[in-house]
């Protein structure tokens, strides 16, 4: 196991996020990482993410980054 498998106090934000048409469905793990599937793709995207209060920071396994708020309980992102 390594620091990255390790898990993480629970946060309010983890669990399957969806948008409106069902399209993307991106998992935040209690480990730090994600997984986000896109229509009929599983695991499009993967990676590990972190939260600093509303804000949430991505970076997938090919190094992409990317960034995310949390507006009114909804996940938008930047």
């Amino acid at each position: 196991m390594t620091s990255a498998d390790t898990p993480r106090d629970p946060h309010p934000y983890l669990g399957m996020w969806v948008t409106a048409d069902g399209y993307i469905r991106q998992e935040l793990l209690p480990n730090g990482r994600y997984d986000e599937a896109r229509g009929d793709r599983r695991s499009a995207y993967t990676g590990r993410y972190t939260v600093t209060g509303n804000h949430l920071d991505y970076v997938d396994d090919t190094g992409f980054t990317a960034t995310g708020d949390i507006r009114d309980g909804l996940r938008c992102s930047g």
